[in-house]
């Protein structure tokens, strides 16, 4: 592993969509967080009409995702990007640093991690799956339809053998 890296942890888009160059890119673990979709998009994948649902971190359990590695002078670049595509301007995630494992060479790094505010107004928590579906369904936005974005966020999560029972779900009813 290259030495002097600042490290960021992508648990959806950021795993098979980074939108950057980076030095590393390895399978890892955050512990005490899970990925859930959590977070009402009405910008990049449905509007304030018809809000699409995006993953997020919640509180409990483990996630397991993408710790991706830049060179240290590139962090204020890096995060500008990052905090513009995930804050956008209402800031529904916070920016975080947590420790992170990094599951090739089990050792243990600090990662900028963005977490959903629970008091945040998109924070959608745990819904059922009835409207985790309505919305995954009826969301499109900017950057496409949310039933794309949650199909390639699991057959990412497959390519790299994670089993996410709540999404292979929500795919299962999109997929008959």
């Amino acid at each position: 592993m290259p030495a002097g890296l600042v490290w960021y942890f992508g648990y959806g888009s950021l795993m098979w969509n980074p939108g950057i160059a980076h030095e590393a890119f390895e399978p890892a673990c955050l512990e005490g967080w899970h990925r859930a979709l959590c977070v009402y998009s009405t910008h990049y994948r449905g509007t304030a009409a018809r809000p699409g649902l995006v993953l997020g971190l919640m509180r409990g359990g483990s996630c397991i995702g993408r710790a991706i590695g830049v060179a240290a002078e590139r962090e204020a670049e890096v995060t500008a990007y990052l905090d513009a595509r995930e804050l956008l301007d209402v800031y529904v995630y916070d920016r975080v640093r947590l420790p992170l494992r990094l599951l090739d060479s089990a050792c243990e790094v600090e990662a900028w991690c963005y977490v959903a505010r629970p008091e945040h107004e998109h924070y959608a928590g745990d819904l059922e799956v009835d409207r985790v579906l309505e919305c995954v369904r009826q969301g499109h936005g900017l950057a496409g339809a949310c039933t794309d974005y949650v199909r390639h966020t699991v057959a990412h999560l497959r390519a790299m053998s994670i089993g996410e029972p709540a999404l292979e779900r929500i795919v299962a009813e999109l997929d008959p």
